[in-house]
């Protein structure tokens, strides 16, 4: 028996696997296809989900196999009228040092994941379609289409849209399809456009978009208004039908396109299951919850799931936090599923609305909502805020933890904040020389399971905020203390003086079987 089976190896399954992995969970993936999946509709990750890229050690190969935002090239009746840069003007920041996502195939995304799982020994079962499961209250059991069955302790459904563990568990997937709304996507190549840019095509009577494949020389994600035959039928995605939508749009010959491939049609479906766990069974990512894909949040959101996801299993699998803790996913990714539907619907009105016109174009569905970096948790039941503000703090209890440079005390080397958060652990930062007592409490209580770090603190083991860049991002006046939880999302903000109040918060959510961990 393992101790969590995940079924479905796209984006979600692969970053939850790794985190587990990493936090030496006992974790075995399936996927039902015979092969690898090369899907490409998903166009890369946002800022937010870099920094989950970051901590789990593999944002270096996706930047590399990746490129920046493009600026869109808008045309009409074959004519370009407009260039907009979205990202036009903005820059990181010491909070936040990715202000804009990337570009990358989402099977080349998989492939950097699948690389990364297998350093620790752990690789996707392919050709592994479950059919059934049955759960009792210390496990639950897969079946597989070939006879075989897979006992854990704990599953997650992370396979797609149609998903079969939620039919399976008999959850409601409620919601609405746009049929009027449809769409035919693909890889082609294309030579005879400007590879700088993202071409879009909008005309009164239908739409092409083109953005090159970073990594290739001549592949292009395609997208378009599915073709109608006389009868008013939608003609099935080809390369034949894709090239008659490019020559309708682009002026150019239909031939210029070849090597059509990964084709699919589509319609705007908004749904979400009504429940994210039954019993020892979870829904993850497009399982969970389908929108638009105006603003790129689906695999994003998806992303964030096995992220939260990850590290209270890990914990409740190795007895250190009580089974309590994985209800908060569900009271924690919900109403975030739900917040997403609506940031989603109201991106696609408003570019549908923008296109009318010409010059409006896709640069409607980027907002800062759609960076993924304004989320958090403030409603949870893991966040305990005692920020000195209440309410109008700038940071409060659930919010994503800021990045910041700092230097190391000891030796005067620049560090980030994020570079501490990294790795399976909470993380207690204190402000000021009077939280001193309660970091050698903490370190001393829980061991490894609490990195401890002195801000400003006067030892030679803490950190330096020599330009002020934390405690600004942190809102820190007096003295105070910040636990960050492993998901890098504020769990705790007190003041120096609450001696206890960590122990208490982590005995309470998380830890309370942890006590007096060995170093």
């Amino acid at each position: 028996m393992t101790d969590v089976l995940i079924v479905g190896a796209g984006p979600t399954g692969l970053i939850l696997a790794c985190d587990l992995a990493r936090r030496s969970v006992g974790v075995r993936i399936v996927e039902k296809s015979p092969g690898f999946p090369r899907s490409s509709r998903a166009k890369g990750p946002n800022p937010r989900s870099l920094e989950v890229l970051e901590d789990l050690g593999v944002l270096g190969e996706v930047l590399a196999a990746s490129s920046a935002p493009l600026p869109m090239r808008k045309y009409r009746n074959g004519l370009p009228v407009a260039d907009t840069d979205p990202y036009e003007g903005s820059a990181p920041t010491p909070d936040a040092p990715y202000d804009r996502g990337r570009l990358i195939a989402q099977w080349r995304l998989e492939e950097i994941l699948r690389a990364r799982l297998a350093e620790y020994g752990v690789h996707v079962e392919l050709g592994a379609e479950v059919t059934g499961l049955t759960q009792t209250d210390i496990s639950v059991t897969a079946a597989l289409a070939g006879g075989e069955e897979i006992g854990a302790r704990y599953m997650v459904g992370c396979d797609g849209g149609h998903s079969t563990v939620r039919k399976l568990l008999g959850v409601p997937f409620e919601g609405r399809t746009y049929e009027g709304r449809t769409m035919v996507c693909g890889d082609v190549e294309v030579t005879e456009l400007d590879r700088g840019h993202w071409h879009q095509w909008f005309d009164e009577d239908g739409a092409v978009m083109l953005c090159p494949i970073p990594g290739t020389a001549s592949g292009w994600w395609f997208q378009a208004g599915q073709e109608a035959d006389a009868a008013g039928a939608p003609v099935p995605p080809s390369q034949e039908s894709f090239r008659r939508l490019f020559a309708k749009h682009t002026g150019l010959p239909g031939g210029s396109l070849s090597n059509a491939a990964l084709l699919s049609a589509y319609r705007v479906n908004e749904r979400m299951a009504d429940r994210f766990r039954v019993g020892r069974v979870f829904l993850a990512g497009d399982a969970a919850h389908v929108h638009s894909i105006a603003g790129g949040l689906g695999m994003n959101t998806g992303i964030q799931d096995a992220f939260n996801l990850g590290w209270k299993l890990a914990l409740t699998v190795s007895g250190q936090a009580g089974a309590g803790l994985l209800d908060t996913y569900e009271e924690e990714r919900l109403p975030v599923a739900a917040r997403t539907l609506d940031i989603t619907s109201d991106r696609l009105r408003a570019t549908l609305e923008a296109i009318r016109k010409p010059g409006g174009g896709l640069e409607t569905a980027v907002t800062a909502e759609t960076s993924g970096l304004g989320g958090g948790y403030r409603w949870s039941s893991l966040a305990q805020d005692g920020a000195a503000d209440g309410p109008a703090a700038r940071l409060r209890a659930g919010d994503r933890a800021p990045d910041a440079p700092c230097r190391d005390a000891g030796t005067g080397d620049r560090v980030r904040l994020f570079e501490t958060f990294a790795g399976p652990h909470f993380t207690l930062l204190g402000f000021g020389a009077d939280t001193e007592r309660e970091l050698r409490e903490t370190a001393a209580r829980y061991g490894d399971a609490v990195r401890v770090r002195a801000v400003d603190g006067g030892g030679r083991d803490g950190l330096t905020d020599d330009e002020g860049h934390a405690r600004s991002a942190y809102g820190i006046g007096e003295d105070t203390l910040v636990l960050v939880r492993p998901d890098n999302h504020v769990a705790l903000i007190a003041p120096a003086a609450d001696h206890g109040t960590v122990a208490e918060h982590l005995d309470r959510t998380a830890l309370g079987r942890s006590q007096r961990v060995s170093r």
